[in-house]
């Protein structure tokens, strides 16, 4: 995978983007329907009110391995938002993403996918990524295949119409 991770910088950066956690400050922005110059136009989705409306609930998702924004590295917009369901269970995380429409087609949502996928792997004990996905939602399963999860077919699966992708670390355990 292509990202950098400095161990000095909470902001994992890729070829095209920057995945930086979100502060108390913007998820109250979202909320309050503040519109920063550094948002996309069409940035908050409906996603991320409601991620944002449940950071007071969950305070981990506001640490290092929480919630982030996607940053275009170009521009400096944030134009959508990944985040990992911390803590694990059972060295498994869950994985969310969104990109707004203006954005959406060009490749962001794998390329975040992959970088944060890779992060979640460097904490202590955590072997499986996964996202359980509606299978009336193709284009959010391609995002899954070209991050290079794989579709379990398993008891898992949250119903009939979602099933769950996932991936574990190829790498040797070295939590």
């Amino acid at each position: 995978m292509s990202s950098s991770i400095s161990p000095t910088d909470t902001d994992l950066i890729t070829g095209r983007l920057i995945l930086r956690t979100w502060t108390t400050d913007e998820a109250d922005a979202v909320l309050n329907g503040a519109r920063p110059a550094h948002w996309a136009e069409d940035f908050p989705a409906e996603g991320d009110h409601v991620i944002a409306g449940l950071f007071a609930e969950h305070p981990a998702w506001l640490g290092e391995y929480g919630h982030r924004q996607i940053i275009e590295r170009a521009g400096g917009l944030v134009v959508g938002a990944i985040g990992l369901f911390w803590p694990p269970g059972d060295g498994t995380l869950e994985i969310g993403y969104g990109v707004v429409a203006s954005r959406r087609g060009r490749g962001y949502a794998p390329e975040a996918t992959r970088a944060l996928t890779e992060f979640a792997f460097t904490a202590p004990g955590v072997h499986t990524v996964y996202a359980d996905v509606e299978l009336s939602n193709p284009p959010s399963i391609r995002v899954l295949e070209k991050a290079g999860f794989q579709r379990w077919d398993s008891g898992e699966n949250t119903g009939e119409d979602t099933v769950r992708y996932g991936v574990t670390s190829s790498a040797p355990d070295r939590r």
